[in-house]
């Protein structure tokens, strides 16, 4: 987010003029955090750091998350009310699609009941019309759920035994639905999971060796890596899902090299991922770990382009690539309202937005009706459900020659 704000504010074709700032907030994977930190932010009651005097209507034009359903449900719920844009970046969840409850929510992401669509796709192209189906017990798992039933019944196929993952990890559950597995004729299973609730029950399908089954992964994990090591391989290997379209983003990386503590040396984040990253300590003569390893002292000087991690590959950018889809569609609606004419306006006589008063909802009407295509060569813009237009990658899980799991991309859908 920090670097697609950076790149429009030196854009001189997009918002001359002003200058774009934020706030970034960590919902930690906790509604009532995420919900406090969207109030927060839609009030204007935030802590500011900015030592830049900003003029415009207070506080925030606009949102970008919550990446989950079930917080942007209930975030969506309040702010809706006031007109406030939200755009979600990974929120799939279809009831979202619903204008009336949700009046200014929009996405970047694909709505659940266009995975859904593509999935049946491919369970039709090899004819498999018989299959097990598991999925979270949440927003995001019971309405996919809903609409995999649904759109199975269309076409005449049959869903073998349907299972909730307990949220819980209750062993015993989890030896249920192993068992439900294990027993069942079907031979392909679908799964609406993030990975973090989907790991014990394949924990359980690895110890009771349960093979000879076709896993088809949702987005939520389908690119997962904690499922790609050697143990996996016997239960996962051939699993076909359904991704985020991947996006490429020109300078993200010089970006992110660019990281330094010495850049922002209030901010301990930072401190603690060089840290980690290095395995080094800011503190003079080194830090002991568990009483026994001394971690060396960190100089400033290590390279972080010689990394090779999460952090500084940005090959696969699925999510951070909707977040970048986000901020510019926020970018570009508002770079519409201030182009209008007056007399030429969308508004009650053919008004304009008072530019110095800005209503929240003025911005969602121009939010709506975004056309723009981005760097990597996508068209971005919205149905009249806020949802974005439709294109997956189909993913394969094949071998590595190390044993591990590597995924290939098949294909897209749409």
């Amino acid at each position: 987010m920090a670097f697609t704000v950076n790149e429009i504010n030196k854009n001189p074709n997009l918002l001359p003029s002003i200058t774009l700032g934020y706030h970034l907030y960590d919902n930690c994977v906790r509604l009532g955090i995420a919900f406090r930190a969207a109030i927060s932010l839609a009030s204007g009651t935030e802590e500011s750091f900015s030592n830049l005097n900003c003029t415009g209507p207070p506080p925030v034009i606009g949102i970008v998350g919550d990446p989950s359903s079930t917080p942007s449900i209930a975030i969506s719920n309040v702010l809706g009310l006031f007109r406030v844009p939200i755009v979600s970046h990974y929120a799939t969840c279809s009831c979202l699609s619903d204008r009336k409850k949700y009046p200014s929510f929009i996405r970047t992401i694909p709505s659940d009941a266009f995975q859904v669509q593509a999935m049946v796709q491919i369970l039709r192209h090899f004819g498999w019309t018989w299959v097990g189906l598991i999925y979270n017990d949440d927003d995001y798992g019971i309405y996919a759920a809903q609409l995999f039933q649904h759109e199975m019944q269309l076409f005449g196929y049959c869903v073998a035994f349907s299972e909730i993952l307990p949220h819980d990890n209750n062993h015993r559950d989890i030896q249920y639905i192993t068992g439900v597995i294990q027993a069942s004729t079907a031979r392909v299973v679908v799964a609406f999971s993030f990975s973090s609730f989907l790991i014990p029950l394949m924990e359980e399908v690895v110890l009771q060796n349960i093979t000879g089954r076709q896993w088809i992964a949702s987005e939520a994990w389908t690119t997962a890596p904690v499922y790609h090591t050697p143990r996996f391989l016997p239960i996962l290997g051939g699993t076909l899902g359904i991704a985020i379209r991947r996006g490429e983003i020109e300078g993200l990386r010089e970006f992110l090299l660019r990281l330094h503590p010495s850049n922002d040396q209030k901010n301990n984040i930072v401190r603690i991922f060089w840290e980690n990253m290095f395995g080094c300590s800011f503190e003079k003569g080194g830090r002991a770990i568990d009483g026994e390893q001394v971690k060396k002292v960190c100089t400033g000087q290590e390279d972080l382009s010689i990394t090779e991690t999460p952090y500084t590959d940005v090959s696969g950018l699925r999510a951070a690539y909707n977040v970048y889809k986000a901020v510019y569609a926020l970018a570009h609606a508002l770079h519409d309202l201030m182009q209008c004419e007056e007399g030429r306006g969308p508004f009650s006589g053919n008004s304009c937005a008072d530019k110095t008063n800005l209503k929240p909802w003025q911005l969602v009407h121009y939010l709506q009706k975004v056309n723009f295509t981005t760097g990597f060569g996508d068209h971005v813009s919205f149905d009249k459900n806020g949802d974005a237009l439709a294109i997956y990658d189909v993913m394969n899980w094949q071998p590595s020659s190390d044993g591990s799991i590597r995924i290939h991309t098949d294909g897209q859908v749409a």
